[in-house]
């Protein structure tokens, strides 16, 4: 019988995220470790418990007979290790939220105070990660995020619509006396954008690929803050920008809006069933949303175009 004790724990891990994902690359992307480290759990895994778990074939890993059991058991294993986790918090009923920061710190942090007001009770630990926390292996009651909500793991509501545009400061929206001219001024670049240049160009009747020849960040607060400074024009969406716009840190030099696929969603674990508290932070924020549609109070963005 073999020695459970020699089995590790980020070992079965490893195997389960592999099993669940489909692929080493997806498994450590997830885990937030190297393709190399996911592939050295596998086979330390498989020595130690003297089975092999995947075939190796030339369209990837296929689970074996044993590892189509295996991982079945593993899943049903981590499921209830996040249950038996979560039971922890449910003595204080504290209401787990993964939000993506710039939902979290423009517009849920601003308006927490009605919600305590509405739901005193209630609790919430807030985790302002950019990261894709898993909602089904995970102690997190709800997710908001950025994209457009094509995820797996939960059951996507969209809040907020986002549209792109250009944004800059005033003294090098002076320089712009039509959209042809951003082509003459460098162009703020961040890593893995949403929002495509391509698209906002189209709706503009502009042709032709734009010099990148700006700053590339890896972050798109950093590039916001660039652009803050006059170093450049950077494509941005409502949310991000609306408090530069408010107090004219930025402005932006045209009209055109365009309408994307991308925007913030409500994400609920389609695993388990919503608590109290889940439900009553649900109820919550819609109704906040459609008051501010109401009202449109949200919609705080101007036009500079006449700068």
């Amino acid at each position: 019988m073999k020695n459970l004790n020699k089995v590790h724990l980020n070992g079965l891990k490893a195997v389960e995220a592999i099993g669940r994902l489909g692929s080493l690359p997806k498994a450590a992307e997830e885990l937030g470790v190297s393709v190399s480290a996911v592939s050295q759990q596998l086979i330390r895994t498989e020595g130690q418990i003297g089975h092999a778990i995947f075939e190796r074939t030339r369209g990837g890993l296929v689970a074996t007979p044993f590892g189509k059991g295996f991982l079945a058991r593993l899943e049903e294993g981590f499921q209830s290790l996040s249950k038996a986790v979560a039971m922890a918090d449910a003595t204080d009923q504290t209401l787990m939220l993964s939000v993506a920061p710039t939902f979290a710190s423009k517009w849920l942090v601003p308006r927490l105070g009605r919600l305590r007001s509405a739901h005193p009770d209630l609790k919430i630990r807030i985790d302002p990660s950019p990261g894709i926390v898993d909602l089904k292996s995970s102690d997190i009651d709800l997710a908001i995020r950025l994209g457009k909500g094509d995820w797996r793991d939960g059951i996507p509501e969209r809040l907020l619509p986002q549209r792109m545009f250009p944004v800059c400061t005033r003294n090098v929206a002076l320089k712009l006396k039509g959209p042809a001219d951003i082509f003459d001024q460098p162009i703020i670049c961040y890593d893995n954008p949403m929002f495509s240049w391509d698209d906002w160009q189209a709706a503009a009747g502009l042709e032709g690929p734009l010099p990148f020849d700006g700053t590339t960040f890896s972050d798109p607060w950093l590039g916001l803050e660039a652009a803050i400074s006059g170093q450049g024009i950077m494509l941005a969406w409502d949310l991000f920008v609306e408090d530069a716009l408010a107090d004219g840190r930025l402005v932006a030099p045209f009209p055109t809006r365009v309408p994307s696929s991308v925007g913030y969603w409500l994400i609920t674990p389609n695993n388990r069933k919503p608590s109290q508290q889940t439900l009553h932070f649900q109820r919550w924020i819609r109704s906040e949303i459609e008051r501010e549609n109401a009202t449109g109070s949200h919609d705080l963005l101007t036009s500079y175009s006449e700068v």
